[in-house]
């Protein structure tokens, strides 16, 4: 089965990827779950991704976007391809 990648927006600051994973482990099998760092800073960007199997994706979409995570909304959709830069 194809693996899906979801977008994840709205992760509180002190989320690591540990929470990220555990959180979206209750719709299904998690393959990784990555939360976006700034490289100058070092700190969390409040988005990230995780990618799961296509029935997890659907099952995590459904239960978790909208909903508060550690005190934020998140956001979570399929991720779009990356569009390369000018």
């Amino acid at each position: 089965m194809a693996n899906k990648r979801l977008y994840v927006g709205g992760i509180p600051y002190t989320s690591t990827e540990d929470t990220l994973r555990a959180a979206f482990e209750q719709a299904g099998t998690v393959q990784s779950a990555e939360i976006v760092m700034d490289r100058q800073t070092g700190r969390s960007r409040g988005f990230g991704f995780v990618e799961m199997d296509e029935e997890g994706a659907d099952k995590a979409i459904e239960m978790l976007d909208g909903k508060d995570f550690e005190g934020r909304r998140l956001s979570v959709s399929v991720a779009r391809e990356r569009t390369p830069r000018d």
